[in-house]
């Protein structure tokens, strides 16, 4: 009888170069007449031009999206793989496994002489066909597949293998037994080995097919398991039990007969029904933990625009799907679920066509984001139905947004802060009775000229409140959203002054990422597109006083091998605006807050403003705390104009005649802010140290005869928001709508 001999060279010798290619096929399961003339393409000098060395590369491993506690979120992989160490594996899988692929592991050294002869023999003999390669030759050739793969080249697998590839197969086998132990390579194949779809290593196929891990893997699960590494997909016991209950027998009579097993348990589990405990890992983002699916689509495409992660798009999704990536976050899950919650509440999803709500909050001084969530279900293609999208309201065009929606009157509070700068104050009284600005020249510093002119068509910004053409406080003309006392006070500053303020703040349109342009008036307004996660971080300037930081959503990278990547890291700007002229700004805005928005429901110091644009189709309201600052956004995201009103729609089971910030993204932010004030800081705001009065108190301060009405007193909560008197896409020569819907300031309703 042919002995085994586990040197490749004393192989060649014992066989002949021909003989081996004879093996070699058998190995291969190559016909015969396909190694005609094979001998003479293959000589001894091409063995030593071989590579003896095995190219290894990490294996894929999963990557796992972590929110700031170290809870998953999402994985990715292009192969579901969890490797362990040996000793992390059942005994009965080892036996199970070297049982059925090389019951001689532990004799041969890397090429089994005695497989080969065998397999020559049945092959010659018999109608089927046998391999011969070792554990060891296996455990290379995925080694080499996972090269392959990694780095874009051939994949030499099973069934497309030339005698070449063999060849070097064997001798990188015996290569490696010289350098790793038994045991080390038994691990190695046990891990890296296809077992299903996806689904690799032994420990993520137990997981897969059993719900358990690889070291309770009991006699039957292992055999399966065993049985499955011949052919993966075709024996896979989901669409081929019978199949799998054969392979899985076969591979318990080979234990048996080698004394892994007794008899007794081989009938107990051939007798075993094939039981299967499916557990499939999802990957992507749209199998994302429930309302975390935007928050994890921002994620990955945050690591497939850093350079840092490859030279290109595709290589940085190979770094994700394969590198093993932990990627801790900046999301507070409590808070995330919070938000979820509330959007999908108080906005159902798909209960009127393209509605939708989001609701984004910032922590101060860190820029960090705690909760992104919208009301709508992560979908992605063509054929959605009412309530799906893939589009992430948060967020502009570049992250997954779209062109983002119109400000409303959440931009007076910067058209405050640059009267306030000028060196006038809150209590100064401002011309609002003026509402013609036909050719009006606003001064402008940057502009070519120092201003910026009105065109021939005109201008004649409007008010929604009745009585409210006429001199008043800038607190109060704040207090109620005056569109003209916006404008009068734009006007009576500077355009560029309030646009260095909102660059400052970091306020740019949702679609270009440009900062606000001055030689528009009517951006004063707010009729620029932005993202909700831009207005919160801008209004995080205003609670932390003055700091401006760059929203960022990832804490650390580290890969499977513990290497660090270089992450963005806190990048906040100190003094962007001024501190003391926050102070006296947040006296308005902790009234509007309290008084107009939660109205007795929060216990602790609050600011804010509302919001809405033009026809009511975007509302908004934006708050802040001494800690985070949160955005809460209700609005069509189809569209702007009259075809997209909220008015007259029932939603959340409230019908609204009109749509304003105070009625609906402001009782959103209220219930969220339930949940997320407490958790995180809530000291009082820094008090101004001038004269303030009460900023709904028209009388005070202000020359001539109160006018305001039942629409001063504190009860009258009506949202004078004007969103803009002019659509986002116009010059500086608009007219609001007929009905002033632009300024949103209807009079006589309550919030």
């Amino acid at each position: 009888m042919l002995k085994s001999n586990p040197v490749l060279s004393k192989l060649l010798a014992f066989f002949g170069i021909s003989a081996l290619l004879g093996a070699l096929g058998a190995g291969m399961l190559l016909p015969a007449g396909m190694l005609a003339g094979a001998a003479s393409q293959v000589g001894t000098e091409m063995l030593d031009q071989l590579p003896a060395e095995l190219n290894e590369e990490p294996l894929s491993i999963p990557s796992v999206i972590l929110d700031q506690d170290g809870n998953e979120i999402a994985t990715f992989y292009a192969e579901d793989r969890t490797p362990v160490d040996l000793e992390d594996i059942s005994q009965h899988m080892i036996d199970a496994i070297i049982a059925i692929e090389d019951e001689r592991f532990y004799e041969h050294s890397g090429v089994d002489g005695q497989g080969l002869a065998r397999a020559v023999v049945h092959n010659v003999t018999s109608d089927t066909q046998q391999g011969a390669s070792t554990l060891t030759q296996q455990y290379v050739n995925n080694v080499l597949v996972n090269y392959q793969n990694l780095n874009g080249l051939r994949t030499t697998v099973s069934g497309t293998k030339q005698i070449p590839d063999k060849i070097r197969e064997m001798k990188l086998a015996v290569a490696v037994e010289k350098e790793m132990s038994k045991d080390e390579i038994l691990e190695g194949y046990l891990n890296i080995v296809l077992f299903s779809g996806r689904t690799y290593g032994v420990e993520s196929a137990a997981r897969y097919f059993f719900d358990k891990s690889a070291a309770e893997l009991n006699i039957p699960e292992s055999a399966l398991l065993a049985g499955l590494v011949q052919s993966p997909n075709a024996l896979n016991p989901e669409t081929n039990p019978e199949g799998a209950t054969h392979r899985r027998n076969l591979v318990l009579g080979n234990m048996r007969n080698q004394g892994k097993i007794t008899e007794e348990e081989y009938d107990e589990a051939v007798a075993s029904e094939v039981t299967l405990d499916l557990n499939p890992l999802p990957s992507g983002c749209y199998y994302a933990k429930d309302g975390f699916e935007y928050f994890c689509d921002y994620i990955q495409r945050s690591i497939l625009a850093d350079p840092a992660f490859g030279p290109d798009r595709e290589s940085r999704q190979r770094m994700l799907d394969r590198s093993g990536l932990e990627i801790t976050t900046t999301l507070d899950s409590e808070l995330q679920e919070a938000a979820v919650e509330t959007a999908r509440r108080n906005v159902p999803a798909g209960e009127n066509e393209g509605v939708g709500s989001s609701i984004v909050t910032v922590q101060q001084n860190t820029g960090n984001i705690k909760a992104m969530a919208q009301n709508t279900d992560y979908e992605v293609g063509d054929d959605l139905s009412n309530g799906e999208t893939s589009l992430n309201f948060n967020v502009d065009k570049d992250w997954g947004g779209g062109q983002g929606f119109q400000l409303g009157s959440t931009l007076k509070p910067f058209v405050a802060m640059a009267w306030i700068g000028s060196g006038k104050s809150m209590r100064d009284r401002v011309d609002a009775s003026r509402n013609n600005y036909d050719g009006a020249r606003f001064p402008a510093y940057c502009l070519p000229g120092g201003h910026a002119r009105i065109g021939s068509d005109g201008w004649r910004p409007k008010n929604a409140i009745a009585d409210m053409h006429k001199p008043m406080r800038m607190d109060y003309g704040l207090y109620w959203s005056i569109n003209t006392a916006t404008i009068a006070a734009a006007y009576n500053t500077d355009l560029c002054a309030i646009t260095d303020i909102t660059d400052a703040a970091g306020i740019t349109d949702a679609e270009n990422n440009e900062g606000l342009d001055p030689s528009n008036p009517s951006f004063a307004l707010g009729a620029y597109n932005v993202s909700p996660l831009t207005m919160a971080s801008a209004y995080s300037t205003l609670g932390s006083g003055g700091t401006y930081c760059e929203p960022r959503a990832i804490e650390s990278i580290v890969d499977a091998d513990g290497n660090e990547y270089t992450v963005p890291p806190i990048q906040c700007s100190p003094g962007a605006l001024n501190p003391e002229n926050i102070k006296e700004l947040n006296n308005t805005l902790t009234a509007i807050a309290s008084e107009r928005i939660s109205q007795g429901r929060l216990n602790f110091p609050i600011a804010g403003k509302t919001g809405t644009n033009n026809f009511e189709s975007s509302t908004w309201f934006i708050g802040y705390t001494s800690e985070l600052a949160t955005a809460s956004w209700v609005g069509n995201y189809l569209g702007n104009g009259q075809d997209y009103t909220l008015r007259g729609k029932t939603i959340g089971g409230r019908y609204f005649q009109d749509a304003w910030g105070s009625l609906i993204a402001g009782p959103m932010w209220v219930d969220f802010m339930e949940v997320a004030g407490p958790k995180y800081g809530t000291d009082a705001f820094p008090k101004f140290d001038g004269p303030t009065g009460n900023p709904r108190d028209y009388s005070a301060g202000s020359s001539g005869s109160s006018n305001s009405g039942s629409n001063s007193g504190s009860g009258s909560n009506s949202d004078s928001d004007s969103g803009s008197n002019s659509d986002s896409d116009s010059d500086s020569s608009n007219e609001s709508d007929d009905n002033d819907s632009g300024d949103n300031d209807s009079s006589g309703n309550d919030d």
